[in-house]
């Protein structure tokens, strides 16, 4: 399932990014070019801008209800029915899938601490940003409502 969502629900996007799932997001796309991606590429889309959710497209639209960002990532996950996630698995920026990548490679692009005590690290292939398991994984985590 993939997912488009507009600049009123920017931190939506970027939780279910955590959660491993697809979501395209841009606070420099406007309505035009939201409905355009949605249809060439079968996303559906996410709002809270009722004149979005009204106006006529291929694809599927959900109305966005709350301006909280953990009853919304409630209200997608039930109306979707999602489980089964594969957490911090995209960039939380560039929504690319992650790829594993050997330590020693990074030994450079994190702080010495980190190399020193984590094995395990992933590297997005677009912007190359580099993403380890660390605390604040954990408090991330926390803060899902599932």
């Amino acid at each position: 399932m993939k997912f488009i969502a507009d600049v009123m629900v920017g931190k939506l996007a970027r939780w279910l990014r955590v959660l491993g799932l697809d979501v395209v997001y841009s606070s420099q796309y406007d309505d035009d070019e939201i409905i355009r991606l949605a249809n060439a590429e079968g996303r559906i889309i996410l709002t809270r801008d009722t004149r979005l959710a009204a106006r006529r497209h291929n694809g599927r639209c959900l109305l966005i209800e709350s301006d909280n960002y953990k009853e919304q990532l409630r209200q997608v996950l039930a109306c979707f029915d999602l489980k089964g996630f594969n957490v911090f698995s995209r960039c939380l920026e560039c929504n690319r899938a992650l790829e594993d990548v050997d330590k020693e490679t990074i030994f450079e692009k994190v702080p010495p601490y980190v190399y020193l005590t984590h094995e395990r690290f992933a590297r997005c292939p677009s912007c190359n940003r580099v993403y380890w398991h660390g605390t604040h994984a954990d408090e991330m985590l926390k803060q899902i409502p599932l």
